[in-house]
């Protein structure tokens, strides 16, 4: 009977964050879009601050706008006021959390932000608040009670507090056209990182190891191309355009039919409407093609439909991709 008690209480808590978060959904208007658009068009960073569990979700909410290409910093408004204050420029946006909107260090730190001439964001309980009144924007992040027994934990606000700094990022890197390959750029340490930015031209065959076979060669050309370039070999065209493959697997099955394979033209085993890769697609797309069509490796051209190189599942897979 007390797991079912314990199990309860844990159901409730949630249910009561995410009723909050609901109710928090529908006061989204235009103020969000206003802050959206005053950090669209900031040419400095976000300056995040908050105190005690606020400063907590600030913390969050600076580096999730930083990950998605938004340069931002967190500054403890204690500190502000001791000498960190220096960080902050012109030109920069202030995001200000509070659940009363009446935090004194938070209220000073308003006043001197307002003397630089900095834009002001408040995600604030009480929108009427000082906090509430004197920023540029206040998105209303009021909830009805926390879900702590005694009302005094912060629970449910500062769940609310970091879902809407969530929703600024998320609603912010759709504004400025943030992409996969940006948000790559900025984990280059991570498999996620490794995975989104390896682009096909990073790790393809190029130059003289392309098995490149003419449209007048025989097999016995492509006999050697198939035996050194890893089972297969593209047929050019006179444009340098890619007019066909063949692969071992052409090779086998042509000496199930034939006596003698090496005068046999390669126009005649060639696959003529190949699986095609290009030099700026993500690897991980690439990869899955492969895993579609049960092939590992492709021809690569460039944006002028010439062949630039030869694609190797091997080589995703070393440079992570897999």
């Amino acid at each position: 009977m007390k797991a079912v008690e314990i199990v309860e209480r844990g159901r409730r808590v949630l249910r009561m964050e995410r009723e909050a978060i609901q109710e928090s959904e529908a006061r989204i208007d235009v103020r969000f879009a206003k802050a959206v658009d005053i950090l669209a068009r900031s040419t400095g960073r976000a300056i995040v601050s908050g105190v005690g569990k606020s400063g907590l979700v600030g913390r969050k909410i600076a580096a999730t706008l930083t990950s998605t290409g938004t340069p931002a910093t967190f500054l403890h408004p204690s500190e502000s006021l001791h000498g960190d204050l220096g960080i902050v420029g012109s030109s920069d946006v202030a995001i200000l959390i509070s659940k009363s909107g009446e935090s004194n260090e938070l209220v000073a730190l308003l006043d001197h932000l307002k003397r630089l001439g900095v834009c002001t964001i408040a995600i604030v309980g009480d929108v009427n608040s000082t906090l509430g009144r004197h920023t540029d924007v206040a998105l209303d992040a009021w909830v009805k009670e926390e879900a702590c027994v005694l009302d005094l934990a912060p629970t449910t606000s500062t769940t609310v507090a970091l879902a809407i700094g969530d929703a600024l990022a998320v609603a912010l890197l759709e504004e400025k056209g943030f992409k996969s390959e940006d948000f790559a750029r900025l984990h280059p340490g991570g498999a996620l990182g490794r995975k989104l930015l390896t682009q096909v031209r990073d790790v393809m065959v190029t130059g003289d190891l392309i098995p490149i076979l003419s449209e007048s060669a025989t097999m016995r050309e492509a006999v050697v191309q198939l035996a050194e370039r890893r089972g297969i070999a593209v047929v050019q065209d006179g444009d340098g355009k890619v007019a066909g493959v063949v692969t071992s697997g052409d090779l086998t099955r042509l000496m199930e039919r034939e006596d003698n394979v090496m005068p046999v033209p390669v126009r005649s085993v060639m696959t003529t409407n190949p699986r095609i890769a290009r030099e700026d697609e993500l690897g991980s797309a690439v990869v899955y093609r492969m895993e579609q069509h049960g092939i590992i490796s492709m021809p690569v051209i460039d944006e002028n439909e010439k062949l630039v190189g030869v694609i190797h599942l091997h080589d995703l897979m070393r440079a992570g991709v897999v």
